[in-house]
């Protein structure tokens, strides 16, 4: 389950890598812009008001997600992204921080360049930082004998879960496609006690927190949170720097 407040905890720092892949789209007049993960929908509002003839579609997977999104305005639809199926007219795609989460999306990226009207621009952002010390510790964790049974059936992402810039500018151009690839590395100032455990709460660790009663999830946390914070060590000042690596790329059916 997600919780659209807690994700927005850090909307600035979410929406920010948003931003910067939708500016390198040069989509002048789309007639169709598909949102696929939209979230809570206070970034689809902003495709909205940059193409606002284009007919909008967005799709979460999420009920919680897509009832706030609903609030804002915005006509989410409750549906997984392997499900989609562009239409005659989609003329630009984005999905932020969404495709980590699903095995094999190289798949589905090759399909929508198939099946796209020519010309169209896909938009994509993913975390890549699962080999760093917040996603490690959290799986380290999850293998020692007191929580590998409660935890077996979590999956939680590994270091593979997406492709590095040149992977998917490979994948991209063998599919036709022309693109951009690129990563940024944000360092994040955070604030707050156990600000990076807070961070991935809303994220990472949502399918331990699914599987976890309300007893077991409080003494997770507790067993988590002082390895974080050795790793990501609190300032004199209170903040705490969290690096965060994102893998962009915008590419353009043939």
């Amino acid at each position: 389950m997600w919780d659209p407040a807690e994700y927005l905890t850090f909307g600035d720092h979410r929406g920010r890598p948003f931003h910067e892949l939708v500016a390198r789209i040069g989509a002048d007049s789309p007639r169709a812009v598909a949102d696929l993960g939209c979230g809570p929908g206070n970034l689809t509002t902003t495709l909205a008001r940059r193409w606002p003839d284009a007919r909008l579609t967005a799709i979460d997977s999420s009920a919680e997600m897509v009832a706030a999104a609903r609030e804002r305005g915005v006509e989410a639809e409750e549906r997984a992204v392997q499900d989609w199926e562009p239409a005659a007219d989609t003329d630009v795609v984005v999905t932020n921080a969404v495709l980590q989460w699903v095995p094999g999306h190289q798949d589905l990226l090759r399909r929508w360049a198939a099946e796209l009207p020519q010309g169209a621009w896909i938009a994509v952002q993913v975390p890549g930082n699962f080999g760093a010390p917040s996603h490690a510790l959290v799986r380290e964790l999850v293998a020692e004998p007191e929580w590998r049974d409660r935890l077996e059936p979590v999956h939680l992402r590994e270091e593979d879960a997406v492709l590095d810039p040149e992977g998917y500018a490979d994948l991209m151009s063998t599919a036709g496609c022309t693109v951009d690839a690129w990563e940024t590395t944000y360092v994040q100032r955070l604030t707050g006690r156990d600000a990076v455990l807070e961070w991935i709460t809303g994220t990472a660790l949502r399918p331990i927190r699914a599987a976890l009663p309300d007893p077991d999830w409080t003494a997770f946390r507790a067993a988590l949170a002082p390895r974080l914070a050795a790793a990501y060590p609190q300032r004199p000042d209170g903040t705490t720097w969290f690096p965060f690596r994102r893998v962009f790329f915008v590419a353009r059916t043939p």
